[in-house]
């Protein structure tokens, strides 16, 4: 049984029209498969993958794209507030309809989440969580989007009317630090993945409820503002959140490149996984939140991997490494 916590799975269906209820080989061969792998991006994830992977909760992110990022995507943008949220509100209902036929179950609270875990339904659970805030026009919107299943919220991707964020440094706007106690009073919790270090530890000072990292690695290997510093893995253990390792090349070796190739072992996933356990002195706060297709595919997974069904090699590569069962288990 896996977690995988940071899949943009409506992104890729609602924005950029792949069929994810395909097998692998078919989405592959489909209009969306052909284009992703003509950039060097071949898909990795569909739905029937996820369940060959027995990934048994996912967290499908909702993302929309700002027209000035230092790393574009394909896909369409939104200029205004209004076509954030228009976006938004397209990828939560595209959940809703996978779960309305069948696809997915999505998780309402902890009796879904219970249901899924000890396999009681062949569905994969999913959790929605949003990728920067700016579907979210008025706070007053916010127990709106709660009630539709949103749990997480992440203020930022590149900056946002709510955080600096990666490559855009900065603090919390006015309108973030009114988010982060909206967030609080509807029982939310907060992705700081993708915050700026002045806005994560902004919004670490005004908010004090359930604080994660969905995806995000170790900057003591990968000095870029994209990673977490070590101060920052602490910040999140000592709330007792979990750190979401993402297993692509870029963010686990410092200066890889895409023409490398996959010239990285799953050695390097174990050393950003041990780091955060040295960190937290345990291994409860380190998880995996693969973000496998946003923005990368196979060419960019370490050697080994070819698609989220090769998600459990990590923890064989833990194994080899002398890890227990147990731990590993803990960590997947």
């Amino acid at each position: 049984m896996l977690i995988d916590a940071h899949l943009d799975l409506a992104f890729n269906a609602v924005a950029m029209g792949a069929d994810l209820r395909l097998p692998l080989d078919q989405l592959r061969a489909s209009d969306f498969g052909q284009l992703n792998t003509s950039k060097h991006e071949t898909p990795t994830v569909s739905l029937p993958t996820i369940r060959e992977a027995d990934i048994r909760v996912v967290f499908g992110t909702i993302f929309v794209q700002a027209p000035r990022t230092t790393f574009k995507l394909d896909g369409p943008i939104y200029n205004t507030p209004e076509e954030a949220n228009q976006q938004g509100w397209a990828q939560l209902r595209y959940y809703h309809e996978l779960a309305a036929n069948q696809e997915i179950k999505l998780i309402g609270g902890l009796g879904d989440l219970e249901t899924v875990v000890q396999g009681q339904t062949p569905l994969p659970g999913l959790l929605p969580l949003m990728e920067g805030a700016d579907p979210i026009r008025d706070l007053a919107e916010l127990p709106e989007w709660r009630a539709a299943g949103v749990q997480i919220v992440g203020p930022a991707w590149g900056a946002t009317r709510y955080s600096g964020g990666t490559g855009a440094p900065g603090p919390l706007t006015p309108a973030g630090r009114e988010l982060m106690r909206g967030l609080r009073e509807h029982g939310m919790a907060l992705d700081t993945s993708h915050l700026s270090e002045e806005s994560f530890w902004e919004a670490l000072q005004l908010f004090d409820g359930p604080t994660i990292a969905s995806h995000a690695n170790c900057r003591a290997f990968v000095p870029t503002d994209r990673q977490l510093s070590d101060d920052m893995i602490r910040a999140v253990v000592e709330r007792d959140g979990v750190i979401g390792i993402v297993p692509t090349n870029l963010f686990l070796v410092e200066g890889w490149k895409p023409k490398d190739g996959k010239t990285v072992g799953l050695d390097a996933v174990v050393r950003h996984i041990e780091h955060i356990c040295a960190i937290a002195g345990d291994t409860r706060h380190v998880g995996i939140g693969s973000d496998f297709d946003g923005g990368f595919g196979v060419e960019w997974l370490p050697a080994g991997m070819e698609s989220i069904a090769d998600l459990p090699q990590i923890g064989t590569a833990l194994l080899a490494a002398g890890w227990g069962q147990a731990d590993v288990d803990g960590v997947l």
